[in-house]
């Protein structure tokens, strides 16, 4: 029998996870999606563990092929919470029933499966998912995610960065407005109650009729000439263009990449917060120097980028996910550096 070329990556969320089969053998070295699959999500320990194994049986089944170890060399977690990728547990996972307890979900998976399993925060996996799309070799890049909440990951010179206590990229609860809305973490005014997911839906209900998630909806009216929408639309790309500053004075990434639920925008956002930076630069000889609205782009809507990097985090050797002080590298698949 053939030794398993194929690595599977899952990005688990609240509602659904989405199961992906990667190859990254492609001479250009970017990793190909060949099978997927999407289930709603079990709650609690067990129902996670259970979830994440039918998604690999599901793979496998799709792919016409045996049992996942017969199938995949590694599998890679994307999840939200507190991960500890050394040990491969997950805690404080709310919206997964998981909570301080916590879940050894690279033990309990690996074992039942038979697999090498590596977990990693969701965040941190789409990062690596985008900066392997965009072939970005060694270039800097922060991939900030808007989502129900907002949080960035942070991939300098090709390594992941985590940060000692696993606490790089939380810039969803720094506070901007002392006066804002209380957050979920205890604060006023964070960017996450601000420019969120859940902070635009909080705000903006969508137009009789329409099926789209209120930020979607949002531009949409905005882009009919609403005024209230035009109001929110760009006090939102004010924050995020906020978010954006901080990333690039903070880390001096070469490319900040928005991404999340929110970002399924498109260009739409880009340009929005764009525009905003621009704005903000106009008084500011400094801000107009580092032109930061040239470094911004947006996920590519059909790349399943946590996936997609959480497949990679799964690459050997192993340990690349298993330390805090030696971060996930893409290396091996990101092939084609791009210049400085």
């Amino acid at each position: 029998m053939s030794e398993p070329t194929l690595l599977a990556g899952l990005d688990i969320g609240g509602s659904k996870v989405l199961a992906v089969a990667v190859d990254v053998s492609a001479p250009d070295g970017r990793p190909r999606v060949v099978e997927s699959t999407r289930l709603a999500t079990g709650l609690g320990p067990e129902g996670v563990v259970d979830t994440a194994a039918r998604a690999l049986g599901a793979l496998t089944a799709g792919l016409s092929a045996g049992a996942p170890h017969e199938v995949f060399s590694g599998v890679g977690i994307g999840i939200p919470g507190l991960v500890d990728a050394r040990r491969g547990k997950i805690t404080h996972a709310v919206n997964l029933g998981v909570g301080p307890g916590g879940l050894a979900l690279a033990d309990r998976l690996g074992r039942r499966l038979d697999l090498p399993v590596v977990v990693e925060n969701d965040v941190n996996a789409a990062a690596l998912g985008a900066a392997s799309h965009l072939r970005l070799g060694r270039i800097d890049m922060a991939y900030l995610s808007i989502g129900t909440g907002i949080a960035a990951g942070i991939v300098l010179d090709g390594r992941l960065r985590r940060g000692p206590h696993g606490a790089a990229g939380e810039i969803g609860h720094i506070p901007i407005d002392p006066s804002g809305p209380v957050c979920g973490c205890g604060q006023h005014g964070c960017l996450e109650a601000l420019a969120s997911g859940s902070a635009i839906a909080a705000r903006w209900t969508p137009r009789p009729g329409s099926e789209l998630p209120a930020g979607q909806d949002l531009f949409a009216a905005a882009a009919h000439g609403d005024a209230a929408a035009k109001e929110l639309r760009d006090e939102v790309a004010g924050y995020l263009a906020d978010a954006t500053r901080m990333l690039a004075l903070t880390v001096d990434v070469d490319l900040i990449v928005l991404g999340g639920g929110v970002a399924e925008i498109g260009e739409p956002l880009r340009h929005a917060v764009a525009k905003a930076l621009d704005r903000q630069a106009g008084s500011s000889p400094f801000l107009r120097g580092l032109d930061l609205s040239a470094r911004l782009s947006v996920v590519p809507r059909d790349q399943p980028v946590a996936a997609i990097g959480a497949a990679l985090l799964a690459t050997e050797p192993p340990a690349l996910a298993t330390s805090d002080d030696t971060p996930a590298t893409l290396d091996g698949a990101l092939t084609e550096d791009l210049p400085a």
